[in-house]
């Protein structure tokens, strides 16, 4: 996982729900892990855009609810600032569901637009997705 050029604003927190923006069957999940967080103890784990979390499906199709998947945070609503000193938002929080930690998507087409900095550190979800801001 590389570094992001960008300073991201963690937007959401551990049980936050999210929607997922790809065709996985998954339509929304719960926030119940973020990877790599390291922080004060007894504070709530934040995500940004970019960051791997494990959520819970709350709803969705039969087979794929109540199973933990991984997912990447691809937009938020929280602004967050670029180095070129752009602030970026989106309308909605969204998220993409993985087959493995490695970043291939389970889903084959991502609905909306992406962040450029989930296209930097998670280039196979950057080749499905149809815009990139």
């Amino acid at each position: 996982m590389k570094a992001l050029k960008a300073k991201v604003t963690k937007g959401l927190q551990k049980d936050s729900r999210v929607e997922v923006c790809d065709n996985s069957g998954a339509k929304i999940i719960k926030i119940t892990l973020v990877k790599g967080w390291k922080g004060v103890r007894r504070r709530t784990p934040g995500a940004g855009v970019g960051d791997l979390v494990l959520g819970s499906v709350v709803s969705g199709r039969p087979d794929m609810r109540k199973q933990v998947v991984p997912a990447v945070i691809v937009r938020q609503r929280k602004e967050y600032r670029r180095k070129d000193g752009i602030r970026i938002c989106f309308e909605d929080n969204a998220a993409v569901v993985l087959k493995d930690d490695k970043g291939n998507p389970k889903g084959t087409i991502i609905k909306g637009p992406i962040a450029k900095e989930v296209v930097e550190r998670w280039s196979p979800i950057g080749k499905i997705a149809s815009i990139v801001v």
